[in-house]
């Protein structure tokens, strides 16, 4: 988890030599606090402090024994200054790159070997102020054949036979140091900036996927120009995209750090780098306030995945806020937070409320404020707040002087509160007066009630028209005074509010049997090695060891995930008197994956394989696709996908 950041000056100049080949690491930095105030200085426990004094005096090695991280306390009674030296050595993890982007995220450890180093922040790689915003200069020495980078400004460089030297500068306060190393080819174009400044764009691909250069430099400049026009500035003299060996996917100041085979899928370029090149802005550009929650990851998910779909139509926008508002329907009771509380994404719930809810806030905050005014609060903030930790409620503060609204009751109750409203036409009654016909709408929510503007779509022979009702009781009347004859009502059918979806509302999704902790898995296979890999399949779905329930028990009513080679599974389906598989994905590809909604039970998703060798190759795609209702699969590659359609709340008009 983020430490909260406090405010002494705090500069590092740091020079570190890396061995990939030997995994070693030597360091030497020198570490200045201006206006110092208590604080601590740490570093790792897989290291070795060969020196370590503090303004000319002895600082001791922080430890009393091996495997104990150097902490050092140091006690408020300098006035003006206080530097330290601290020389470090060790040896790095080797690089495993079998591991996945979550199980990197888990525990973050600094790796190395010949095809890429990467020393993320929170492995404490280096001597730091806990707790601490910092400016930093910082060499990096390594054997010839690699390169290597840190966020920031690239201040010097060069490569000979002995190696490779580069030195980077960060200008600005930030939260903490990245470092990555391989052996990459650079290739480098400028772009110039909204106002005309030079911006260095480079990547740093290893030789299989060097070809790809052009293509994403030209993405990045169409970035920079979308965020230009939108925030403001970019912050930074560069960005680069760098290229890892294991399927990470990370944005830092400045730079992006993606995994070979990421940045070799066609659609990044249009989806999750501009989401990395707009952390920019907004994360790495303006810091958020983890004291009080993280709204960076919510913002960025509505600016750039979300934005992207709404250039693309507005029908694939629509599905977006309705995987959005899905997925939290597949959270159980516990599993919920509010958004005060999320700092970092650690598992599939907290990407539901942390990045999903969040985007669905800005986007309902956009409605609520009208696009002009919300354009001119994002750009606001950027001038005001821009290199500054910033709470939620400074995010509103803003919005609230831009806008001239009290923003108080929309931003508490979606930001304070668990859960969402769940809403629904309890009644429509229809009466035919001299000018027309006067239909009267009850609506009732859930309590305490929220504060809403619910689009109702009111039907006749003629079309449709939408009417935003002002709901705040749980129970309450409309009356509209209609010239055409109403055919019927739906409420909210364009899903323009974070709202519970309605039991008959909300189709099923894989989503339901990864995230629930009372999921039951059934394996139909009696064959030792189907079994294995159905165990571990069912393993990475679920994020924890699965709960496996005896084949001729009855179906639990807990959501169910039912793995099995083709004829078992049409057997199983048959004996349990369920539907046989969808067309939509029948006899297609080497593998099957289907959700069924079972009347007022937990959904069942059923996984159908050729064999051994297809079954295994979902092991790694599958994970990623929770939001959909059914897919096909040809070995590793989905060819076909798709969510059953969302069931409308929709009332006919007597």
């Amino acid at each position: 988890m983020p430490v909260p950041m406090n405010f002494n000056d705090v500069e590092y100049d740091i020079t570190v030599k890396i061995d990939p080949v030997n995994r070693t690491i030597v360091g030497k930095s020198l570490i200045t606090v201006h206006n110092p105030r208590e604080l601590q200085l740490m570093l790792g426990a897989a290291y070795e402090v060969t020196q370590a004094e503090f303004n000319d005096g002895p600082l001791g090695v922080g430890r009393e024994q091996i495997n104990q991280m150097h902490i050092w306390n140091i006690p408020v009674h300098f006035r003006n200054q206080i530097q330290f030296l601290i020389q470090w050595k060790g040896t790095l993890a080797a690089l495993d790159t079998s591991l996945d982007h979550q199980q990197t995220l888990g525990k973050p450890v600094a790796v190395s070997g010949e095809s890429g180093s990467f020393l993320p922040d929170g492995s404490n790689w280096y001597p730091r102020i806990v707790g601490h915003l910092a400016r930093y200069k910082i060499s990096i020495e390594l054997p010839s054949g690699q390169k290597g980078l840190v966020a920031g400004q690239l201040m010097k460089e060069s490569e000979s036979e002995q190696g490779y030297y580069a030195a980077f500068e960060f200008f600005h306060p930030t939260e903490g140091i990245d470092l990555m190393t391989g052996p990459y080819v650079i290739e480098t174009q400028t772009h110039q900036s909204v106002n005309h400044k030079p911006i260095q764009l480079r990547t740093y691909f290893h030789p299989q996927i060097s070809n790809l250069s052009k293509d994403y430099l030209d993405a990045v400049k169409r970035y920079l120009n979308l965020y230009e026009s939108w925030i403001g500035e970019y912050p930074y003299t560069e960005f680069s995209v760098v290229s890892s060996p294991t399927p990470t996917g990370f944005g830092m100041p400045t730079l992006t750090y993606l995994g070979i085979d990421v940045l070799r899928l066609p659609f990044i370029r249009d989806t999750s780098l501009g989401h990395e090149v707009l952390h920019n802005w907004w994360g790495n550009g303006v810091y958020p306030d983890y004291s009080s929650g993280n709204w960076s990851e919510g913002l960025t998910t509505f600016m750039a995945d979300y934005t992207y779909k709404e250039q693309e139509s507005s029908e694939a926008a629509r599905e977006m806020r309705l995987g959005w508002v899905r997925d939290f329907a597949a959270l159980q009771p516990g599993q919920d937070a509010p958004l005060t509380a999320f700092t970092s994404r650690t598992h599939g719930a907290s990407k539901i409320v942390g990045y999903n809810k969040a985007a669905m806030f800005f986007f309902m905050l956009r409605d609520h404020l009208g696009d002009m005014v919300f354009q001119r609060g994002i750009q606001g903030m950027w001038k005001v707040q821009r290199f500054r930790i910033t709470s939620w409620q400074e995010l509103q503060k803003v919005f609230e002087m831009i806008s001239g609204q009290n923003l108080q009751p929309f931003f508490s109750q979606w930001l304070e509160r668990t859960g969402a409203p769940a809403i629904t036409i309890s009644e429509v009654k229809n009466i035919a007066i001299d000018s027309g016909y006067e239909l009267s709408i009850t609506l009732k929510q859930s309590g305490p009630a929220y504060q809403l503007r619910v689009p109702v779509v009111i039907e006749n022979s003629q079309g449709t028209t939408t009417h935003i009702l002002d709901s705040h009781q749980e129970q309450q009347i409309f009356t509209l005074k209609l010239t055409d004859k109403p055919l019927s009502v739906s409420l909210d059918p364009d899903l323009r509010l974070f709202r519970q979806l309605a039991l008959d509302e909300a189709p099923p999704i894989l989503r339901e049997v990864m995230v629930n902790a009372a999921t039951q898995t059934v394996l139909l296979s009696a064959k030792a090695e189907i079994r294995k890999i159905a165990e571990i399949l069912a393993d990475k779905l679920q994020g924890r060891k699965p709960q496996i329930a005896a084949l001729r028990e009855p179906l639990s009513t807990a959501p169910t995930l039912v793995i099995g080679l083709e004829s078992e599974v049409d057997a199983w389906l048959a004996a349990n008197q369920l539907s046989a598989r969808p067309d939509e994905i029948n006899n297609k590809g080497t593998a099957q994956v289907w959700t069924l909604a079972r009347d007022e039970e937990a959904s069942l998703a059923v996984i159908s394989a050729q064999d051994a060798a297809s079954l295994e190759a979902l092991i790694r795609p599958l994970p990623h696709y929770g939001r959909q209702s059914y897919l096909a699969f040809d070995g590793r590659q989905a060819i076909e996908k798709g969510v059953w359609p969302i069931q409308v709340q929709k009332v006919a008009v007597e």
